[in-house]
């Protein structure tokens, strides 16, 4: 017998046969396992669901009444059996990402684009959004892998987490400021410069980390967006703190300058899954591709 087969497919083989003896020899049973197996579908439904007769069987009224939905059964099945098949083989299903504004930039449109490439069968749905809001998906299950961050020294608690890459930390500056050309920055040199910030607390800032040592930014304006900052920042209007997964979209008329990790520790990013679950072939792939591209 090379697989086992349900109560209701044995139920469609005897129908169809219009023998319990012909119907156990298609299926590789023996004539009592399938007598058996009708005996127990028929306890179940209470009622006969084939006269017995001297040579075969054939449906009672109640089996004529069973026999449609018998088969729609089947059909159900064998069509989950071929997404179950899909999922296994990457050939179908969905896997849902999510992940924070800078990783956005090239490190999972990359990611992504390259599983396209290789896994065309599945569908991948983005979110967009903090790393706070991630956390709470894949703990709801409305994630199946997000990439997150956290400053150093900071712990993220949650999910289970798979490490990408240590993020340094840049100042963008107008192409005419003084300190364009420097290899590194210490923040006590840009004690008097004005600072584009977003209109969130200070300690949700990327300067967060500097605030413990009592760097405080003469903040002049209130920008949330990356793009309009840099367009501030180019005006000559005041600088602003840019990650280095953002460093691929920064505009020609704004130079980075490394900050240094004395004042600004690297930024931890991290794949996040589900605490405790195991990963589906799509997650499994996705991260390898996450970390093929970070280590790039």
């Amino acid at each position: 017998m090379s697989e086992p087969h349900g109560l209701y497919e044995v139920f469609l083989r005897v129908a169809r046969e219009g023998s319990f003896t012909a119907a156990a020899r298609a299926l590789g049973y023996t004539q009592s396992a399938v007598s058996r197996q009708i005996q127990t579908l028929e306890e179940e439904w209470g009622a006969s669901l084939f006269d017995r007769l001297p040579r075969g069987v054939r449906l009672t009224e109640a089996g004529r009444v069973l026999l449609p939905h018998a088969e729609g059964m089947r059909g159900r099945l064998r069509a989950a059996r071929a997404e179950l098949d899909a999922l296994r083989s990457l050939g179908g299903g969905m896997l849902r990402i999510g992940a924070f504004a800078a990783a956005d930039v090239s490190l999972v449109p990359r990611a992504m684009a390259a599983f396209g490439e290789r896994h065309p069968g599945v569908t991948v749905v983005h979110t967009e959004g903090p790393t706070a809001k991630h956390v709470a998906l894949l703990a709801e299950g409305g994630l199946d892998l997000a990439v997150l961050s956290t400053p150093d020294g900071v712990p993220l608690h949650g999910p289970d987490l798979h490490h990408l890459l240590d993020e340094p930390m840049y100042v963008a500056l107008p192409r005419a400021h003084r300190f364009a050309g420097r290899a590194r920055l210490r923040l006590a040199e840009l004690a008097d410069e004005e600072w584009i910030e977003g209109a969130v607390p200070p300690d949700r800032t990327l300067l967060a980390p500097a605030l413990t040592d009592g760097f405080r930014p003469r903040v002049a304006f209130r920008v949330n967006d990356w793009t309009a900052k840099q367009g501030f920042v180019a005006a000559g209007l005041g600088i602003t703190v840019l990650p280095a997964l953002a460093a691929g979209a920064v505009r020609a008329d704004v130079a980075l300058v490394r900050i240094d990790p004395a004042d600004l520790p690297c930024r931890k990013v991290y794949a996040g899954t589900p605490r405790g679950l195991g990963h589906s072939p799509a997650v499994s792939a996705f991260l390898a591709l996450l970390r093929t591209t970070a280590a790039a």
